[in-house]
C-alpha cells in the first residue's frame, strides 16, 4: 500500500503504542534507515517486524510522532478527514458558527491527530503554527484542504511557525501569509466582548484562546468588586471583570506593549474606563506592595517550568506568587490561579498552592478546579496534552 522507509523498535518498546501513545523516543528504536530526512513519513515496526502504525520522524529525543495505527496513505484525503474530525468537535462545542464567540482554537497538536501543530481561528483568519518540521512540511496540502472545507468562511492563513520550529532545522523559514488578506489586526469576538488581534506581533497565535471559558466563569465573581487582574497581557480577564459590572479592576503587566493592548481593549468595550487603571509593573513586586485590598485576583502568568529540568525552579515561582495573593488579598475573596507549564501536573500544581496557603497562614477552600476548554482536547492515550491547569479558591 504505501512505501514509506521502516524503523524498528526494540524488543518490549512497543508497549506504550500498543497504547496508543503517539511518540516514540530515540532510546526505543534498533532499526533507523540512514536516508531518512526529518519531517519524513515513516512505517513503525516491533522487534518481530509485525506493523504497528504509521508517523513521522524527527530529530531529537522524541523521534517519532504517530499518524495512524493502521495500514493507510498519507495524503490529502487522509489529512481531510482528520481536519474534518476536528471541525466536527468544534461544531459540537457550539463554536462554530457563533454569534457571539468566532475566535477558537481548530487544531490541538496530538489532541486532535495533528502532533506538534497548532491552528487558531480568528473570524476567518486561521493561523497555522508547526513545531515540528514533520507538520510544518504539510502546510501546503492542509491549506488546500482547509480551503475545501471552509471556503469563503476562510479569510486568510498566516504561517507563524519561525519561532516554534527547531531552531536546528534550518527551513529558512519566516512568518507570511500563505493566502488571502494580508492584514496583521483581527477584530474578535468572545462571548460578546470585543478583542483586537494582531497575528504577526502578539504572543503565540496572537491572543491565549484557552482561558475562553475561564475568562466567563470570571464574570460570575466580579460584579461590584475590586479585581487584579496579573499578567494581563490583551486584558482579556479584565475585561470580562468590567462586563459583570466590577467597581474597580486594575490590570498589571511588566510589557509595556502588554498594557497597551489591554487599554486598547477596554477602550474598545467601555465608553467609560473610569473603573479600570493599568500598571506597567513587575507582578511579584506589585502583589507586594498592592494598592488595594482585593476581592478578586487572577494570577495567570507564562509557564514557570518550560522543561523537566527547572521543574523545581517552577514549583517555588508558583508557590511564590500565590503565597503573596493569598497573604495580601481581602478576606472572603476569590483567586482565580493558573499553571500553563505542561510538565507541571495537576498534582504539583494543587501542591504548590497549598504550601503557598499554608505559609500564608489563611484559610483556603477550593470551588473551583479548571482546565483547559474543549477546543484544546486531550487524547486519552496523551495525558501530556493537559497543560493548563487551574484553582478558585475562596480565602479567609
Amino acid at each position: 500500500m504505501n512505501n514509506y522507509p521502516t524503523i524498528v523498535l526494540k524488543k518490549g518498546k512497543e508497549k506504550s503504542l500498543e497504547r496508543f501513545h503517539p511518540w516514540i523516543f530515540s532510546g526505543a528504536i534498533r532499526i533507523l534507515p540512514k536516508e531518512l530526512t526529518e519531517g519524513d513519513f515513516v512505517e513503525v515496526r516491533n522487534a518481530g517486524k509485525e506493523f504497528i502504525g504509521l508517523g513521522y520522524y524527527q530529530v531529537g529525543s522524541i523521534s517519532v510522532r504517530m499518524l495512524s495505527f493502521s495500514q493507510e496513505e498519507i495524503n490529502k484525503d487522509f489529512w481531510h478527514r482528520k481536519l474534518e474530525k476536528a471541525i466536527q468537535l468544534r461544531k459540537v462545542a457550539g463554536l462554530w458558527e457563533n454569534e457571539e464567540t468566532n475566535v477558537f482554537r481548530m487544531i490541538h497538536g496530538e489532541g486532535d491527530g495533528f502532533p506538534g501543530l497548532i491552528v487558531d481561528y480568528y473570524d476567518g483568519c486561521v493561523v497555522f503554527q508547526a513545531h515540528t518540521v514533520g507538520m510544518y512540511r504539510i502546510k501546503d496540502v492542509f491549506i488546500n484542504v482547509l480551503q475545501s472545507l471552509l471556503g469563503d468562511k476562510l479569510k486568510a492563513v498566516y504561517d507563524k511557525s519561525d519561532h516554534s520550529l527547531p531552531f536546528k532545522a534550518d527551513l529558512e523559514q519566516k512568518d507570511a501569509f500563505l493566502f488571502g488578506e494580508e492584514k496583521a489586526e483581527w477584530r474578535v469576538r468572545e462571548y460578546g466582548n470585543i478583542y483586537n488581534i494582531n497575528v504577526v506581533t502578539g504572543q503565540k497565535t496572537g491572543f491565549f484562546v484557552d482561558q475562553r471559558e475561564n475568562r466567563k466563569l470570571l464574570e460570575s465573581y466580579s460584579k461590584g468588586k475590586k479585581v487584579l487582574n496579573t499578567f494581563c497581557y490583551s486584558g482579556g480577564f479584565s475585561v470580562a471583570a468590567l462586563k459583570a459590572g466590577a467597581s474597580l479592576v486594575h490590570s498589571v503587566d511588566s510589557s509595556q506593549l502588554a498594557i497597551d493592548l489591554t487599554d486598547e481593549n477596554v477602550q474598545i468595550n467601555f465608553l467609560d474606563q473610569s473603573a479600570h487603571q493599568s500598571y506597567c509593573a513587575d507582578v511579584f513586586s506589585f502583589l507586594n506592595e498592592m494598592p488595594e485590598q482585593y476581592d478578586v485576583i487572577v494570577l495567570d502568568p507564562p509557564a514557570f517550568a518550560k522543561h523537566r529540568r527547572v521543574l523545581s525552579n517552577g514549583l517555588k515561582g508558583y508557590r511564590t506568587i500565590n503565597e503573596k495573593a493569598i497573604k495580601n488579598m481581602k478576606s472572603g475573596g476569590v483567586l482565580f490561579t493558573f499553571s500553563c507549564s505542561q510538565v507541571i501536573t495537576s498534582e504539583h500544581f494543587r501542591t504548590a498552592v497549598f504550601s503557598a496557603a499554608a505559609r500564608a497562614g489563611r484559610e483556603v477552600q477550593i470551588i473551583h478546579q479548571l482546565h483547559q476548554p474543549a477546543d484544546h482536547p486531550i487524547s486519552i492515550y496523551h495525558p501530556e496534552g493537559e497543560y493548563l491547569k487551574g484553582l478558585v479558591l475562596r480565602v479567609w
